[in-house]
């Protein structure tokens, strides 16, 4: 919890991309400071000297510490000011404890400042080791748009392949992105010109690419085309198009693997749990950075359940009256945590202990969606355990059958 023993201010900022609206309270209660300000250094520091000046020690809180808010904490720290940050879910459950309806600026700088003053459990803080935190931010951003532009151009390549020759798209359709499979589309396009090449012309290029399975790879595209000999209307077009997405697709996914590098570089070299997070199984470089920029060492959570419940894995009870439809998913908690708990789920089912519970939640009589669910849930205690102590995951075995 923010120690605001001291503090004579407190600065709340809503932050916004040309102009962040400011409001500070003192410890009583009053507003000292009610104005819009410019997202600038200038016009920052001279409004922060002028609290220091009054006030002493000023506390200075956003809503949002990456991006948009983050030369503000920055001219905080270099002024020599505290700073801390709320979330934004937690200021909008806040924000109802207020009268009043209206979705201001000015409302929400009131709100994020007297939550400081009032509340300061609901705070966490901003380390100044997390510009690793921040740079992590930036890029796993950056890799989750191209993880979106990789599905999309899968997506329309696949499309294209079902509606020219289904069957060679059934085929290629589970491999669209092996950069075999992307060699042979770039440079070859259409299934008619891919016919023409011959074998002997498709294993060459291929072989680099698929060292083991070239010559296989072929025969099996081989066997797809012979399935058809009708031509369908717009073969020619997608003989265009194909070669295109294809070469697009391979450009998306070797930014991905630049990505990874240099995010495993910054977890490897500038954070200490990296090694603990990637010692569970199914946790791995971009999951990894997801948890850390979200969930950071977990000292803010009082327990699992809380951290559950902020990833949106705790189920919510639904019942009123005589009406009781049981435990539903909940439909709030940080989505992008959520997910990456899920697919970090979904990846631990090769591990035996993780397998284990997931059978039995399915031999209950849950579906693979929820059973999944489950195992996350299950997982975040994992988690919670392995942050709170700082040491390694340790598989136990599985139980028998």
């Amino acid at each position: 919890m923010i120690d605001v023993s001291g503090i004579g201010a407190f600065l709340g900022l809503d932050v916004g991309k040309g102009e962040h609206h400011a409001t500070a309270v003192t410890p009583a209660g009053k507003k000292s400071f009610d104005k819009r300000l410019p997202n600038s250094e200038p016009k920052l520091r001279e409004v922060f000297g002028k609290l220091q000046a009054k006030h002493g020690t000023v506390l200075v809180v956003v809503d949002q510490p990456a991006s948009i808010g983050a030369l503000p904490l920055a001219m905080a720290r270099d002024m020599g000011c505290p700073v801390a940050h709320l979330p934004g879910l937690t200021m909008r459950r806040i924000a109802d404890l207020y009268p009043g309806e209206a979705k201001t600026d000015a409302r929400d700088a009131f709100v994020i400042a007297d939550a400081a003053r009032v509340m300061p459990h609901t705070l966490r803080s901003v380390d100044l080791e997390d510009e690793t935190i921040a740079e992590l931010e930036m890029i796993v951003r950056f890799d989750e748009d191209l993880t979106g532009d990789a599905t999309r151009i899968s997506n329309r390549l696949r499309g294209l392949l079902t509606q020219i020759h289904p069957s060679l798209e059934r085929f290629f359709g589970p491999r669209v992105q092996h950069p075999a499979v992307l060699k042979l589309l770039d440079q070859f396009g259409s299934p008619a010109q891919i016919r023409r090449a011959g074998r002997r012309r498709l294993v060459t290029p291929t072989r680099p690419k698929a060292l083991r399975m070239a010559e296989r790879l072929v025969d099996d595209i081989f066997t797809e085309l012979d399935e058809q000999t009708v031509v369908v209307p717009g073969t020619d077009a997608a003989a265009l198009i194909e070669p295109s997405l294809a070469s697009s697709l391979q450009a998306v996914l070797d930014q991905r693997k630049l990505l990874a590098a240099r995010i495993e570089e910054l977890l490897e070299k500038n954070h200490p749990l990296c090694k603990v997070l990637t010692s569970m199984p199914g946790i791995g470089v971009r999951t990894g950075a997801r948890i850390l920029i979200d969930v950071g060492d977990g000292r803010w959570a009082p327990s699992a359940a809380h951290l559950a419940a902020y990833a949106g894995l705790a189920p919510a009870p639904r019942s009123s009256g005589s009406s009781n439809r049981g435990e539903q998913p909940s439909r709030k908690g940080n989505k992008q945590l959520e997910r990456a708990f899920f697919l970090s789920a979904f990846a631990a089912l090769a591990d035996p202990v993780f397998r284990a519970y997931y059978d039995k939640k399915i031999s209950q009589g849950k579906h693979h969606t929820q059973a999944l669910l489950c195992l996350a849930r299950r997982r975040a205690d994992v988690l919670f355990a392995v942050l709170r102590d700082g040491t390694f995951y340790e598989p136990q075995p599985a139980p028998s059958a």
